[in-house]
């Protein structure tokens, strides 16, 4: 299609930057877009191709959008150079925190705002009374303020975690208060409700910083996310600390198995219930558990455990809060003398949130340089970026039913700007930590997404697969277990872009906030309060729940994505939903706590399903299946409700009947051999019972003819026979003879936490295997009778899921109605 670019973003005039008196470069007229027609994409540095067709190279069906691609991409190489004619490189643009706000200097503190707006401006805090009228700032031609504060008898002149502010004129002549922009700390006075932030000055001496000791762990092959928020971690109702979260919850994470925790709400946020999405003070901790030097505790820990650690950045919008947040820096001027848009379009009418401008200078090198610190200052691993796919359209996502057709994507609807600032956020993150994980939370499933920037993709690394949580609460809602389709939610687990890696989950925080519920509250509902002791037979209710909890979780894990990912307490089958204290509930924070207790006592079931997700994550530890490119289902069996696949080295096999026993069932595979079981959601440790012999050995059949696909069974070339009782999951590890009995006995997965021995085949190997017939990169491939010769009803050939040449349904949701 033709594309107005005049339509996909207003051209602001460019003015070349200058150097201020003191050595800063600034311009906050110099917008994302590059207005000078004459410039070019002839040279796009190390990070970009000089030919950007990688996408539609990989993808033929984006060739009618080549245009838009290539317009980004010039938008992009453009402003890339712009920033670094005029500030050196991309990597010095984001150091903004070493200029701006509060920074010592030879002798001085020196103070910085860009406040353009403002008509006169003061530094006041408890270091001068509150009475800046010593303290006054001088403005430059950039609308930059700035403030040199000599030292007193040697010390500085502003007490290390003092409160500051920032006083300026309104241009009515008003003066107001605001916390600085870049301030690194805010707190608020605990003993008044409701009390304004103030910003602190924090410069700890030596011997009060915290100093990391251990390095970064090595980046996994694939991530096993926990997903927590430190406030709500106590087991007491109250916020819990960082020091507490990194003593007491960092070791559950680590024994359960994960490799990665990913930190909700640490970026400051003045309004708690907000799950931290109301971002008020982008470079301050949230001082509600802790101060700076307590989350570089927490990091330290976690990264001592082997632990990657990802932080939720917010960079989709703001608070609306004046006083507090950001958004007190606007006062009615212009969008570019402003960190957000003007009238509807700075103003983000589900979240009641400012929104971002994107093509301002200064803006930019905020949000950039807010990446870099979190990265540097606290040693983070990464970041899940939130409600990117509010920064990717201009409706940004609002009653917006996402198909999958791609001009939902490319068009007049997408905004460039924050397309350009995403390209330029992973450029940068990768290239300051190479290792990094980047995650991107979109319900839209734009293509390129999770592609290099040199591709003509954004970038990240992942993509939330947020499609499969409303899967399953739909079909827990609205289905009874007779009623569920296999190549249904086999089809809404595997219907992801090839080459583009996704992160699964069954359930995230969003299904935990009040007024919705849990998996384990859908399946088990008031039960969870009185029918979970041991002590007792289980009720219908408990069995089939507990039962469910367990194959929902791990077919999501094993078959939803190339990483996996479980909210704090969900894996245990936490009984109550989140309540942040509010008004409507006489501000408690009862809910607003994990019970860890429950999953520990040995008398109650939730230390079942906790052991089944250790020994989920136990299972990928030692086969990396998460990480293998072979994802192949050979049966969707709605007869019997048993889907059957091969990920990695593993065979699985999931039975969701409700009360049918399969003896002998007959499951295909690829190798020959000998095949045992590695996991068994009906084991006696996980609360089964214990149907399925672990002792047994299964020996493979062959399938007809080799390498005539349609001649197998369900297109396998082998096959062998398992017991698959109701309700039960399965996986199937295939013997190594070489090893010795004892060896051979260790790889069952039991319960508890297991070496981190990895037995993989390679890529190569599956590259050139006939029977997989599939890409190394990650390509699911189904197989399905129906598309076969009716003769050979038993024998369907293999059919590939062919997401490459194909506009597929890869949206997740129908409207993006929440920024969580």
């Amino acid at each position: 299609m033709e594309i107005n670019f005049n339509v996909l973003s207003k051209s602001i005039p460019y003015s070349s930057p200058k150097v201020s008196p003191g050595g800063m470069k600034h311009n906050s007229a110099v917008s994302a877009v590059l207005t000078d027609d004459n410039s070019t994409m002839t040279s796009l540095e190390e990070d970009v191709g000089t030919e950007i067709i990688g996408l539609v190279k990989l993808d033929p069906a984006l060739e009618p959008y080549l245009d838009h691609f290539k317009y980004r991409m010039k938008r992009y190489v453009d402003q890339k150079k712009l920033i670094e004619k005029y500030e050196g490189a991309l990597e010095e643009f984001a150091l903004g925190y070493l200029k701006f706000g509060f920074n010592r200097e030879e002798g001085c503190i020196v103070y910085r705002e860009w406040a353009p707006a403002a008509q006169e401006a003061q530094v006041i805090g408890d270091f001068n009374g509150w009475n800046g009228s010593n303290h006054s700032m001088e403005k430059d031609q950039f609308g930059v303020w700035s403030i040199r504060i000599p030292d007193v008898d040697s010390n500085p002149a502003i007490p290390h975690n003092s409160r500051v502010k920032f006083h300026f004129k309104h241009g009515n002549g008003d003066w107001i208060d605001r916390i600085p922009a870049w301030i690194k700390y805010a707190t608020a006075d605990a003993t008044r409700f409701a009390a304004p932030y103030d910003g602190v000055y924090w410069d700890p001496p030596p011997s009060e910083r915290y100093h990391f000791k251990y390095p970064r762990p090595p980046k996994p092959k694939a991530p096993r996310i926990y997903e927590a928020h430190v406030g709500m971690s106590s087991s007491e109702p109250r916020v819990n600390s960082y020091r507490e979260f990194a003593d007491d919850v960092l070791p559950r994470i680590k024994a359960n198995n994960y490799n990665t925790v990913q930190l909700m709400a640490v970026m400051e946020h003045s309004y708690y219930g907000s799950f931290g999405y109301h971002v008020t003070n982008f470079f301050a901790v949230s001082s509600r558990s802790g101060n700076p030097e307590d989350l570089k505790y927490l990091i330290d820990k976690a990264h001592s455990l082997g632990l990657q650690v990802l932080v939720d950045v917010v960079h989709s919008h703001a608070s609306n809060n004046v006083t507090d947040g950001l958004n007190g820096f606007d006062i009615g001027q212009s969008s570019q003398e402003s960190y957000f848009h003007t009238g509807e379009r700075g103003y983000h009418k589900l979240w009641d949130s400012r929104l971002f401008n994107y093509a301002n200078w200064e803006v930019l090198r905020f949000l950039l340089s807010n990446l870099r610190w979190w990265l540097e200052e606290y040693k983070f691993d990464g970041f899940r970026f939130d409600g990117v796919t509010s920064m990717l359209y201009v409706h940004h996502g609002i009653n917006i039913g996402f198909t999958g057709k791609y001009h939902e994507y490319f068009s007049e609807a997408t905004d460039v700007d924050a397309v350009v600032y995403l390209m330029l956020a992973n450029n940068l993150i990768h290239k300051i930590f190479p290792d990094a994980t980047v995650i991107a939370e979109d319900v839209s499933g734009m293509p390129g997404l999770g592609r290099p920037v040199s591709e003509g993709g954004i970038g990240f690394d992942y993509r939330l697969a947020m499609a499969i949580p409303d899967k399953w609460i739909d079909y827990l809602k609205n289905k009874n277990d007779e009623e569920w389709s296999m190549k249904e939610v086999t089809s809404s687990l595997t219907n992801r872009r090839y080459t583009e890696k996704c992160i699964a989950y069954a359930e995230s925080h969003d299904q935990s906030i009040v007024g919705d519920k849990t998996i384990a509250f859908l399946l088990m509902d008031k039960e969870m309060y009185s029918g979970m002791s041991c002590l007792t037979d289980a009720s219908p209710a408990v069995e089939r729940g507990i039962a469910l909890h367990k194959m929902i979780h791990f077919f999501t894990m094993a078959l939803g994505g190339e990483g996996y990912l479980n909210f704090m307490g969900n894996e245990f089958g936490h009984p109550d939903w989140i309540d942040f204290p509010r008004e409507g509930n006489n501000w408690s924070y009862d809910k607003c706590r994990r019970q860890w207790n429950l999953a520990d006592s040995e008398h109650l079931r939730y230390k079942f399903m906790n052991a089944f997700d250790r020994a989920m994550n136990s299972l990928d530890e030692k086969f990396s299946f998460l990480a293998s490119g072979k994802q192949i289902v050979s049966s969707t069996d709605e007869d019997n409700k048993v889907v059957v696949f091969e990920r990695g080295d593993l065979v699985f096999v999931f039975n969701f009947h409700p009360d049918k026993t399969h003896e002998g069932y007959k499951v295909g595979c690829d190798l020959p051999g000998k095949y045992r079981v590695a996991l068994d959601s009906d084991a006696w440790d996980f609360g089964g019972h214990g149907r399925v012999g672990h002792d047994v050995d299964h020996f493979t059949s062959p399938e007809g003819i080799p390498g005539v696909l349609k001649t197998n069974f369900n297109g396998r070339p082998n096959s062998f026979k398992v017991l698959s009782p109701a309700h039960t999951c399965v996986a199937y590890y295939r013997v190594n003879e070489s090893m010795s009995e004892t060896e051979d006995d260790q790889t069952a997965i039991s319960n508890e936490p297991l070496p981190t021995a990895n037995i993989e085949e390679s890529d190569e190997e599956l590259k050139d295997s006939l029977h997989s017939n599939i890409s190394n990169i990650g390509q699911t491939v189904v197989v399905s009778a129906k598309e076969t010769d009716k003769d050979l009803k038993d024998s369907p050939s293999l059919r590939t899921s062919d997401v490459v040449h194909a506009e597929r349904d890869d949206s997740d949701s129908d409207a993006l109605d929440d920024d969580d």
